[in-house]
């Protein structure tokens, strides 16, 4: 999610090789060229578009019925812009900016008490820009739709290793994996954990809901914070999960205030609300942040979720409590809403990424909530590593996950503790913090060093943005000659 408000004013190609991936053999082993990714989000599309160029033939699983494209507006900056200038999407992100113009609090009257340009609130600078990340799937889906295989509706029952006994045809049906508890060690089994069990294997079996099941030389859990694959290989969740003390819902709603490219804020001790409209939107949207301890809850029961949302914000709005007056009607048009959308802050943090032919891209492997307002630059910039060490390993994918792992450690390590920082100072814990915080907001814009405090605003983000230095990986534009994708031998079930 964009990180909307900084903290301070609320929340805030290379050395020459072989040809890439050509389809013959390297060394002992055969070079990987079928992958699933789990995930049609922006990760999983952002690196089925890198293998395909690559020479993979990629095969992307969707649990939803189409692409999703609601959503909030996202933010894209420092190192993911520049990998959105390699793939060749800047300028179509650049066409479908949200272009916001303003942002202000406002009493609880809804009058603006305090106005600075939108880039300040959002702490942008240079080429940075802000999309609605239903906008950008878009833009993924349509550069990668014509040549890789989408199954939506459909989801990963199981993964299982394959060694080379394994007969390669017929494909029938497997055990499921059973689910690794935290206690399991992982390291030990066949062909999971070990380097000398993923070179014996060739390949994983995946089970599907509604598909028949298929085998693939590797597979890429692109799918989230509640990744299925890296519960079936990995273990339970909450093993992997740190809460950091907040929760947030953002859904769409009839723009009802008017608004035309800007964004209002309402400070409540301990939660924050905000209603903005993008350009070219006609409706506008709304996120609503609280700050709670872990709350139990099914993360796919909307009725649980709506109901804690209403109990968190039911005193806002109302006589004799005061609080902004919208906010009893932004609770009605989350009931309506079709895009409606509830989850923690909260990281994901792993101390490995890959197990044998399975690895984590994404949110499912290092998760920075909406808090760093980083999740979708660094599912761009992951996307781009993990297929550009893939092409530069030549078929070793032990090599290829050591060396993405290598590469983002430390642009992870950043981001989760801006996010972790930037989750506690979303929030005042008072009405005087509160009005401390306004009143600096509205003698900024008449203080003769307003640039220079402005770039402080967003020193932490920028720092966190660019805590990468993206690598030239081997060039292997289809279109200049590169070895062309293999194709399924199948027809797809029901691609979109």
């Amino acid at each position: 999610m964009s990180s909307a408000v900084h903290p301070a004013m609320g929340p805030s190609m290379g050395p020459s090789m072989e040809p890439a991936l050509s389809g013959t053999d390297r060394s002992p082993r055969t070079t990987p060229r079928t992958v699933l990714i789990s995930g049609a989000s922006i990760a999983g599309p952002a690196l089925a578009y890198w293998l395909h160029r690559y020479g993979f033939a990629v095969t992307v699983v969707e649990r939803a019925p189409a692409l999703r494209t609601g959503g909030y507006k996202v933010d894209i900056r420092g190192a993911a812009i520049e990998a959105a200038e390699r793939m060749g999407i800047l300028e179509d992100i650049q066409r479908a900016s949200t272009d916001m113009r303003t942002g202000a609090y406002v009493n609880d009257d809804g009058k603006r008490i305090a106005t600075l340009p939108a880039d300040i609130f959002g702490a942008r600078a240079g080429r940075d820009d802000e999309i609605m990340r239903g906008d950008l799937a878009r833009i993924l889906y349509e550069r990668t739709r014509s040549d890789v295989e989408y199954l939506f509706g459909d989801s990963i029952t199981s993964i299982t290793p394959v060694s080379p006994v394994s007969p390669v045809t017929p494909v029938t049906p497997v055990t499921p994996v059973t689910p690794v508890t935290p206690t399991d060690d992982l390291d030990d089994r066949e062909g999971v954990g070990d380097r000398e069990g993923t070179d014996r294997l060739e390949g994983v079996e995946v089970t599907f809901e509604r598909a028949a099941p298929r085998r693939f030389d590797f597979a890429v859990g692109a799918d989230g914070l509640h990744s299925t694959v890296r519960r079936l290989v990995f273990g339970r969740e909450e093993q992997f999960l740190r809460h950091l003390g907040a929760y947030i819902s953002a859904f769409s709603l009839p723009n009802e205030l008017g608004l035309e490219r800007e964004e209002l804020y309402h400070a409540q001790p301990g939660s924050l609300i905000c209603a903005y409209s993008s350009t070219g939107d006609p409706a506008a949207k709304a996120w609503l942040s609280f700050r709670s301890p872990e709350l139990p809850y099914d993360h796919r029961d909307q009725e649980q979720q709506l109901a804690l949302l209403e109990a968190a914000f039911a005193d806002v709005g109302v006589l004799p409590t005061g609080g902004w007056r919208e906010v009893p009607r932004l609770l009605a048009a989350a009931r309506e809403a079709s895009d409606f959308y509830f989850d923690g802050m909260q990281l994901i943090e792993m101390d490995r990424w890959s197990r044998g032919r399975v690895v984590l891209l994404g949110d499912a492997a290092y998760c920075s909530s909406p808090a760093s307002g980083q999740g979708t630059g660094m599912a761009l910039v992951g996307a781009y590593v993990l297929a550009g060490e893939l092409a530069a390993a030549g078929g070793d994918l032990e090599e290829a996950f050591a060396r993405y792992e290598e590469e983002m450690r430390g642009y992870v390590a950043v981001n989760h503790a801006q996010a972790a920082k930037f989750a506690r100072e979303m929030t005042a814990d008072t009405r005087r913090q509160i009005r401390f915080r306004h009143l600096m907001l509205r003698i900024l814009p008449c203080m003769p060093w307003k640039s220079l405090i402005a770039k402080k605003i967003a020193e932490d983000v920028q720092r966190g943005a660019n805590a990468i230095t993206l690598k030239d990986y081997p060039a292997a534009p289809v279109s200049d000659g590169a070895a062309a994708p293999l194709r399924p031998p199948y027809a797809p079930a029901y691609a979109a």
